[in-house]
């Protein structure tokens, strides 16, 4: 899809949204009915666009520094108008467009989850923190997501508060309403589960996911290999019943398996009485361990088949999974969703929405973008904190495409790949309205 096209797309969903505004007004029938320097389409359009400078400033750049530029007042009383899900539809539907414009060959996807601090409010229990050890308060929301590794875009998010996330439940919904007939679904430690495998399992799609290397996981109740390397198939037959007669099958830990009342399965019945029938759920997969330097190994378990997707075909795209957790980065600091303008968790799940479909925007423009092979020492690739800048400005009609194509072109930084160095976790600061500047 050329860059034209996806802002036509974009633009043409947003006035879809536009078309039915009652559905996501706070005030059905009372809101949006007059007309103001601010209908629901230029609204609309200014949240999409904002970056990270005061209210009144991005207002001032949306009206060319008219005269008649609303106030900051007016936008945010415009804003309280309309429901979170307004700007959650665009998402969704402007991404589908996106992956249906893509080369016909099966999605690799990650999904993960991130933290977003907003700002303090002790009253919003569900999200609220005191601090400790001399930290400030401080409220979180829980943002998972759904991230096409080929194309670079975000499918899907389910956002969350803190005290009640929960990233099992979020992928199970992500995966179970997708409309992607098949895909390979990749994801971290943390969303090791026999349910998310078996919603995997039952929409059709692969997964390849990384497990717990000691106990306590789905690798301590199978009897594997001592090397430091395999590749060892398995079919399970999981069941809740636990009787004399299944006690006896499960002593073959590579062929049964008893689930837990307590541990979700949903495809076995919650409850099993002993005069019900033995009901078993079949699941194939794979456990593979592979070495990641001299002394450290990962382990993955993976549906895919070992004649297409050898152990180091599996290492590779597990690798790719590190996508996700860069574009979380850009998402953030690049795109500024760390830049709230607006307390009320309404309004930041608006911005929320609206980042995610610049980024979308940014990568899907950028992508477009030739960048000349030259002789150098590494391969180059666009200098993204540039090209969302410029991507912003074409989306608000202030540069042309040419202009466009020829800045991002020249601005580059070099691809280093296999560089890795220890994480550093920044202490939770919220950053307030007081600091923006024009």
């Amino acid at each position: 899809m050329k860059a034209k096209q996806v802002r036509d797309t974009l633009l043409k969903e947003i006035r879809t949204v536009c078309k039915s505004i009652e559905q996501f007004c706070v005030s059905p029938g009372m809101d949006f009915v007059r007309n103001r320097k601010m209908p629901i389409e230029k609204l609309i359009l200014t949240i999409i666009g904002m970056g990270s400078r005061n209210i009144t400033n991005e207002l001032l750049d949306f009206y060319d520094t008219s005269p008649d530029t609303p106030t900051a007042s007016a936008f945010v009383q415009q804003r309280g108008k309309l429901k979170p899900e307004a700007l959650e539809t665009i998402f969704k539907s402007f991404s589908i467009k996106l992956l249906a414009s893509s080369v016909k060959q099966m999605p690799i996807l990650a999904v993960d989850g991130s933290d977003v601090q907003i700002a303090t409010n002790p009253a919003d229990t569900e999200s609220f923190f005191t601090g400790m050890n001399g930290q400030h308060p401080y409220n979180l929301l829980h943002l998972n997501a759904l991230y096409d590794l080929n194309q670079n875009i975000y499918l899907d998010s389910v956002i969350q508060k803190k005290h009640n996330y929960n990233e099992h439940l979020a992928l199970i919904s992500m995966v179970d309403r997708s409309t992607i007939p098949k895909a390979l679904l990749i994801a971290d430690r943390g969303y090791e589960s026999y349910n998310n495998m078996a919603h995997i399992q039952e929409k059709g799609w692969f997964f390849l996911i990384r497990i717990k290397d000691g106990i306590h996981g789905i690798k301590d109740g199978l009897d594997l290999p001592t090397t430091d390397t395999y590749d060892v198939e398995f079919n399970l037959k999981l069941t809740k019943k636990n009787t004399k007669e299944t006690k006896e099958l499960f002593k073959d830990k590579n062929h049964y398996k008893y689930i837990s009342h307590t541990t979700p399965l949903d495809y076995l019945p919650p409850k099993s009485r002993k005069a019900d029938p033995l009901v078993f759920y079949k699941i194939g997969f794979r456990v593979v361990r592979f070495p990641i330097s001299s002394n450290d190994y990962e382990t993955v378990i993976t549906n895919l088949d070992s004649n297409d997707y050898p152990p180091s075909e599996i290492k590779r795209l597990y690798a790719a999974r590190w996508g996700i957790e860069s574009s979380f980065r850009a998402l953030k600091y690049t795109l500024g969703m760390v830049n709230f303008h607006s307390k009320k968790v309404a309004c930041i799940l608006q911005e929320i929405y609206a980042h995610l479909i610049m980024y979308n925007f940014a990568e899907t423009v950028t992508s477009q973008v030739s960048i000349r092979k030259k002789q150098r020492k590494h391969t180059y690739k666009a200098n993204f904190t540039v090209a969302v800048h410029m991507c912003r400005l074409y989306y608000r009609r202030k540069t042309t495409l040419q202009v466009l194509e020829t800045v991002i072109s020249k601005n580059l930084l070099p691809i280093r790949p296999d560089r890795s160095r220890e994480r550093k976790f920044a202490p939770r600061v919220f950053r307030g309205f007081l600091y923006r500047v024009a």
